[in-house]
């Protein structure tokens, strides 16, 4: 364990930053995980909803810097391409 005030304020503060990385990460799985919950139903209004606040949240840690830009954009890109395909042969 640390031993300098400065060291103990450190790992208070990278405690701090791992719950709160982990919390909006979370987040992240349990909006992906909703968008293809929504997909299954096959509920296009469901799904078109879920997808925009999925986006909404994983652009937000990609900003926050929790997720890496690239990853966010690959997440996104991947719902998105699912949705479009299912609610083309609704169509």
């Amino acid at each position: 364990m640390a031993n300098h005030p400065s060291a103990l304020k450190r790992a208070r503060q990278s405690e701090k930053r791992r719950l709160r990385n982990k919390m909006i990460k979370t987040r992240v799985k349990t909006a992906s995980k909703d968008v293809e919950e929504a997909m299954k139903e096959k509920d296009s209004q469901k799904i078109s909803k879920s997808l925009s606040e999925a986006v909404s949240i994983i652009q937000k840690a990609a900003q926050k810097g929790v997720i890496h830009k690239n990853k966010a954009s690959r997440k996104v890109s991947k719902l998105m391409s699912k949705a479009q395909s299912l609610l083309k042969t609704q169509a």
